[in-house]
């Protein structure tokens, strides 16, 4: 399985993805939006990725690079390729579908807890847990598209992850981080870090480093269902 993936900064990488593609013999190639690189052919890979970032997916103004991007997403799901959205890449599915994109009422920065929806159903359902508690680092949430199918939510964000058939899934959490990910974030957007209910702070974000190996082991695992869909 050929994946490319989209990266809007440089310090926000592939994480876990790349060290489960790597294991599994599967070539990565990228579009680094941030250094002007263009788009790939549509045959030349076979599970895209959309990467998060601090850029808000309306932020055109000062990113212009998001319409080719939002353009390239849309011609790759047009593709009936696989695609994974990860935070601002799962907003940027779900506004390429027709969905709305806004400011969330709270912001959710941590280790916090997310739970299946009650009437999650689809292949994607069945691979995460009924609860859990991946790393979040957003201020954004959006609308689901027309035809997605609710897959899980948290106290403060009701629309956590959602799929549209069986190719395409946003999750707004990250399962891919590591310990460097956490640290490079919380150099680089420290100002976020404040006190508020949904925001932790870089101390309790590295106390447990078990977390990281369990959210390695449920990345694997919606990978993996990618790598048996094609």
């Amino acid at each position: 399985m050929r994946v490319h993936y989209l990266q809007h900064v440089d310090f926000e990488d592939l994480g876990t993805i790349a060290v489960w593609a790597t294991d599994n013999n599967h070539p990565i190639t990228a579009t680094r939006w941030q250094h002007g690189e263009a788009a790939p052919s549509l045959d030349s890979f076979d599970l895209l990725v959309i990467m998060g970032g601090p850029m808000n997916i309306y932020e055109e103004h000062l990113f212009p690079w998001l319409r080719d991007e939002k353009k390239f997403i849309s011609e790759a799901i047009a593709a009936d390729k696989a695609v994974l959205g990860v935070c601002l890449g799962a907003q940027l599915i779900a506004d390429v579908l027709g969905g709305m994109v806004y400011p969330n009422h709270y912001k959710e920065i941590g280790w916090l807890p997310v739970q299946k929806a009650p009437a999650a159903s689809g292949p994607f359902a069945n691979v995460l847990p009924d609860t859990f508690s991946p790393f979040h680092w957003h201020g954004d949430t959006f609308s689901l598209p027309a035809g997605a199918q609710h897959l899980a939510r948290s106290e403060a964000c009701e629309n956590q992850a959602f799929s549209v058939g069986e190719r395409i899934l946003g999750l707004q959490f990250h399962l891919e981080v590591t310990t460097n990910t956490v640290r490079a974030w919380t150099e680089n957007g420290g100002a976020e870090l404040v006190d508020a209910p949904y925001i932790q702070q870089p101390q309790a974000m590295l106390v447990d480093t078990n977390r990281f190996e369990r959210l390695q082991v449920l990345m694997n695992d919606v990978l993996t269902h990618f790598d048996r869909l094609l």
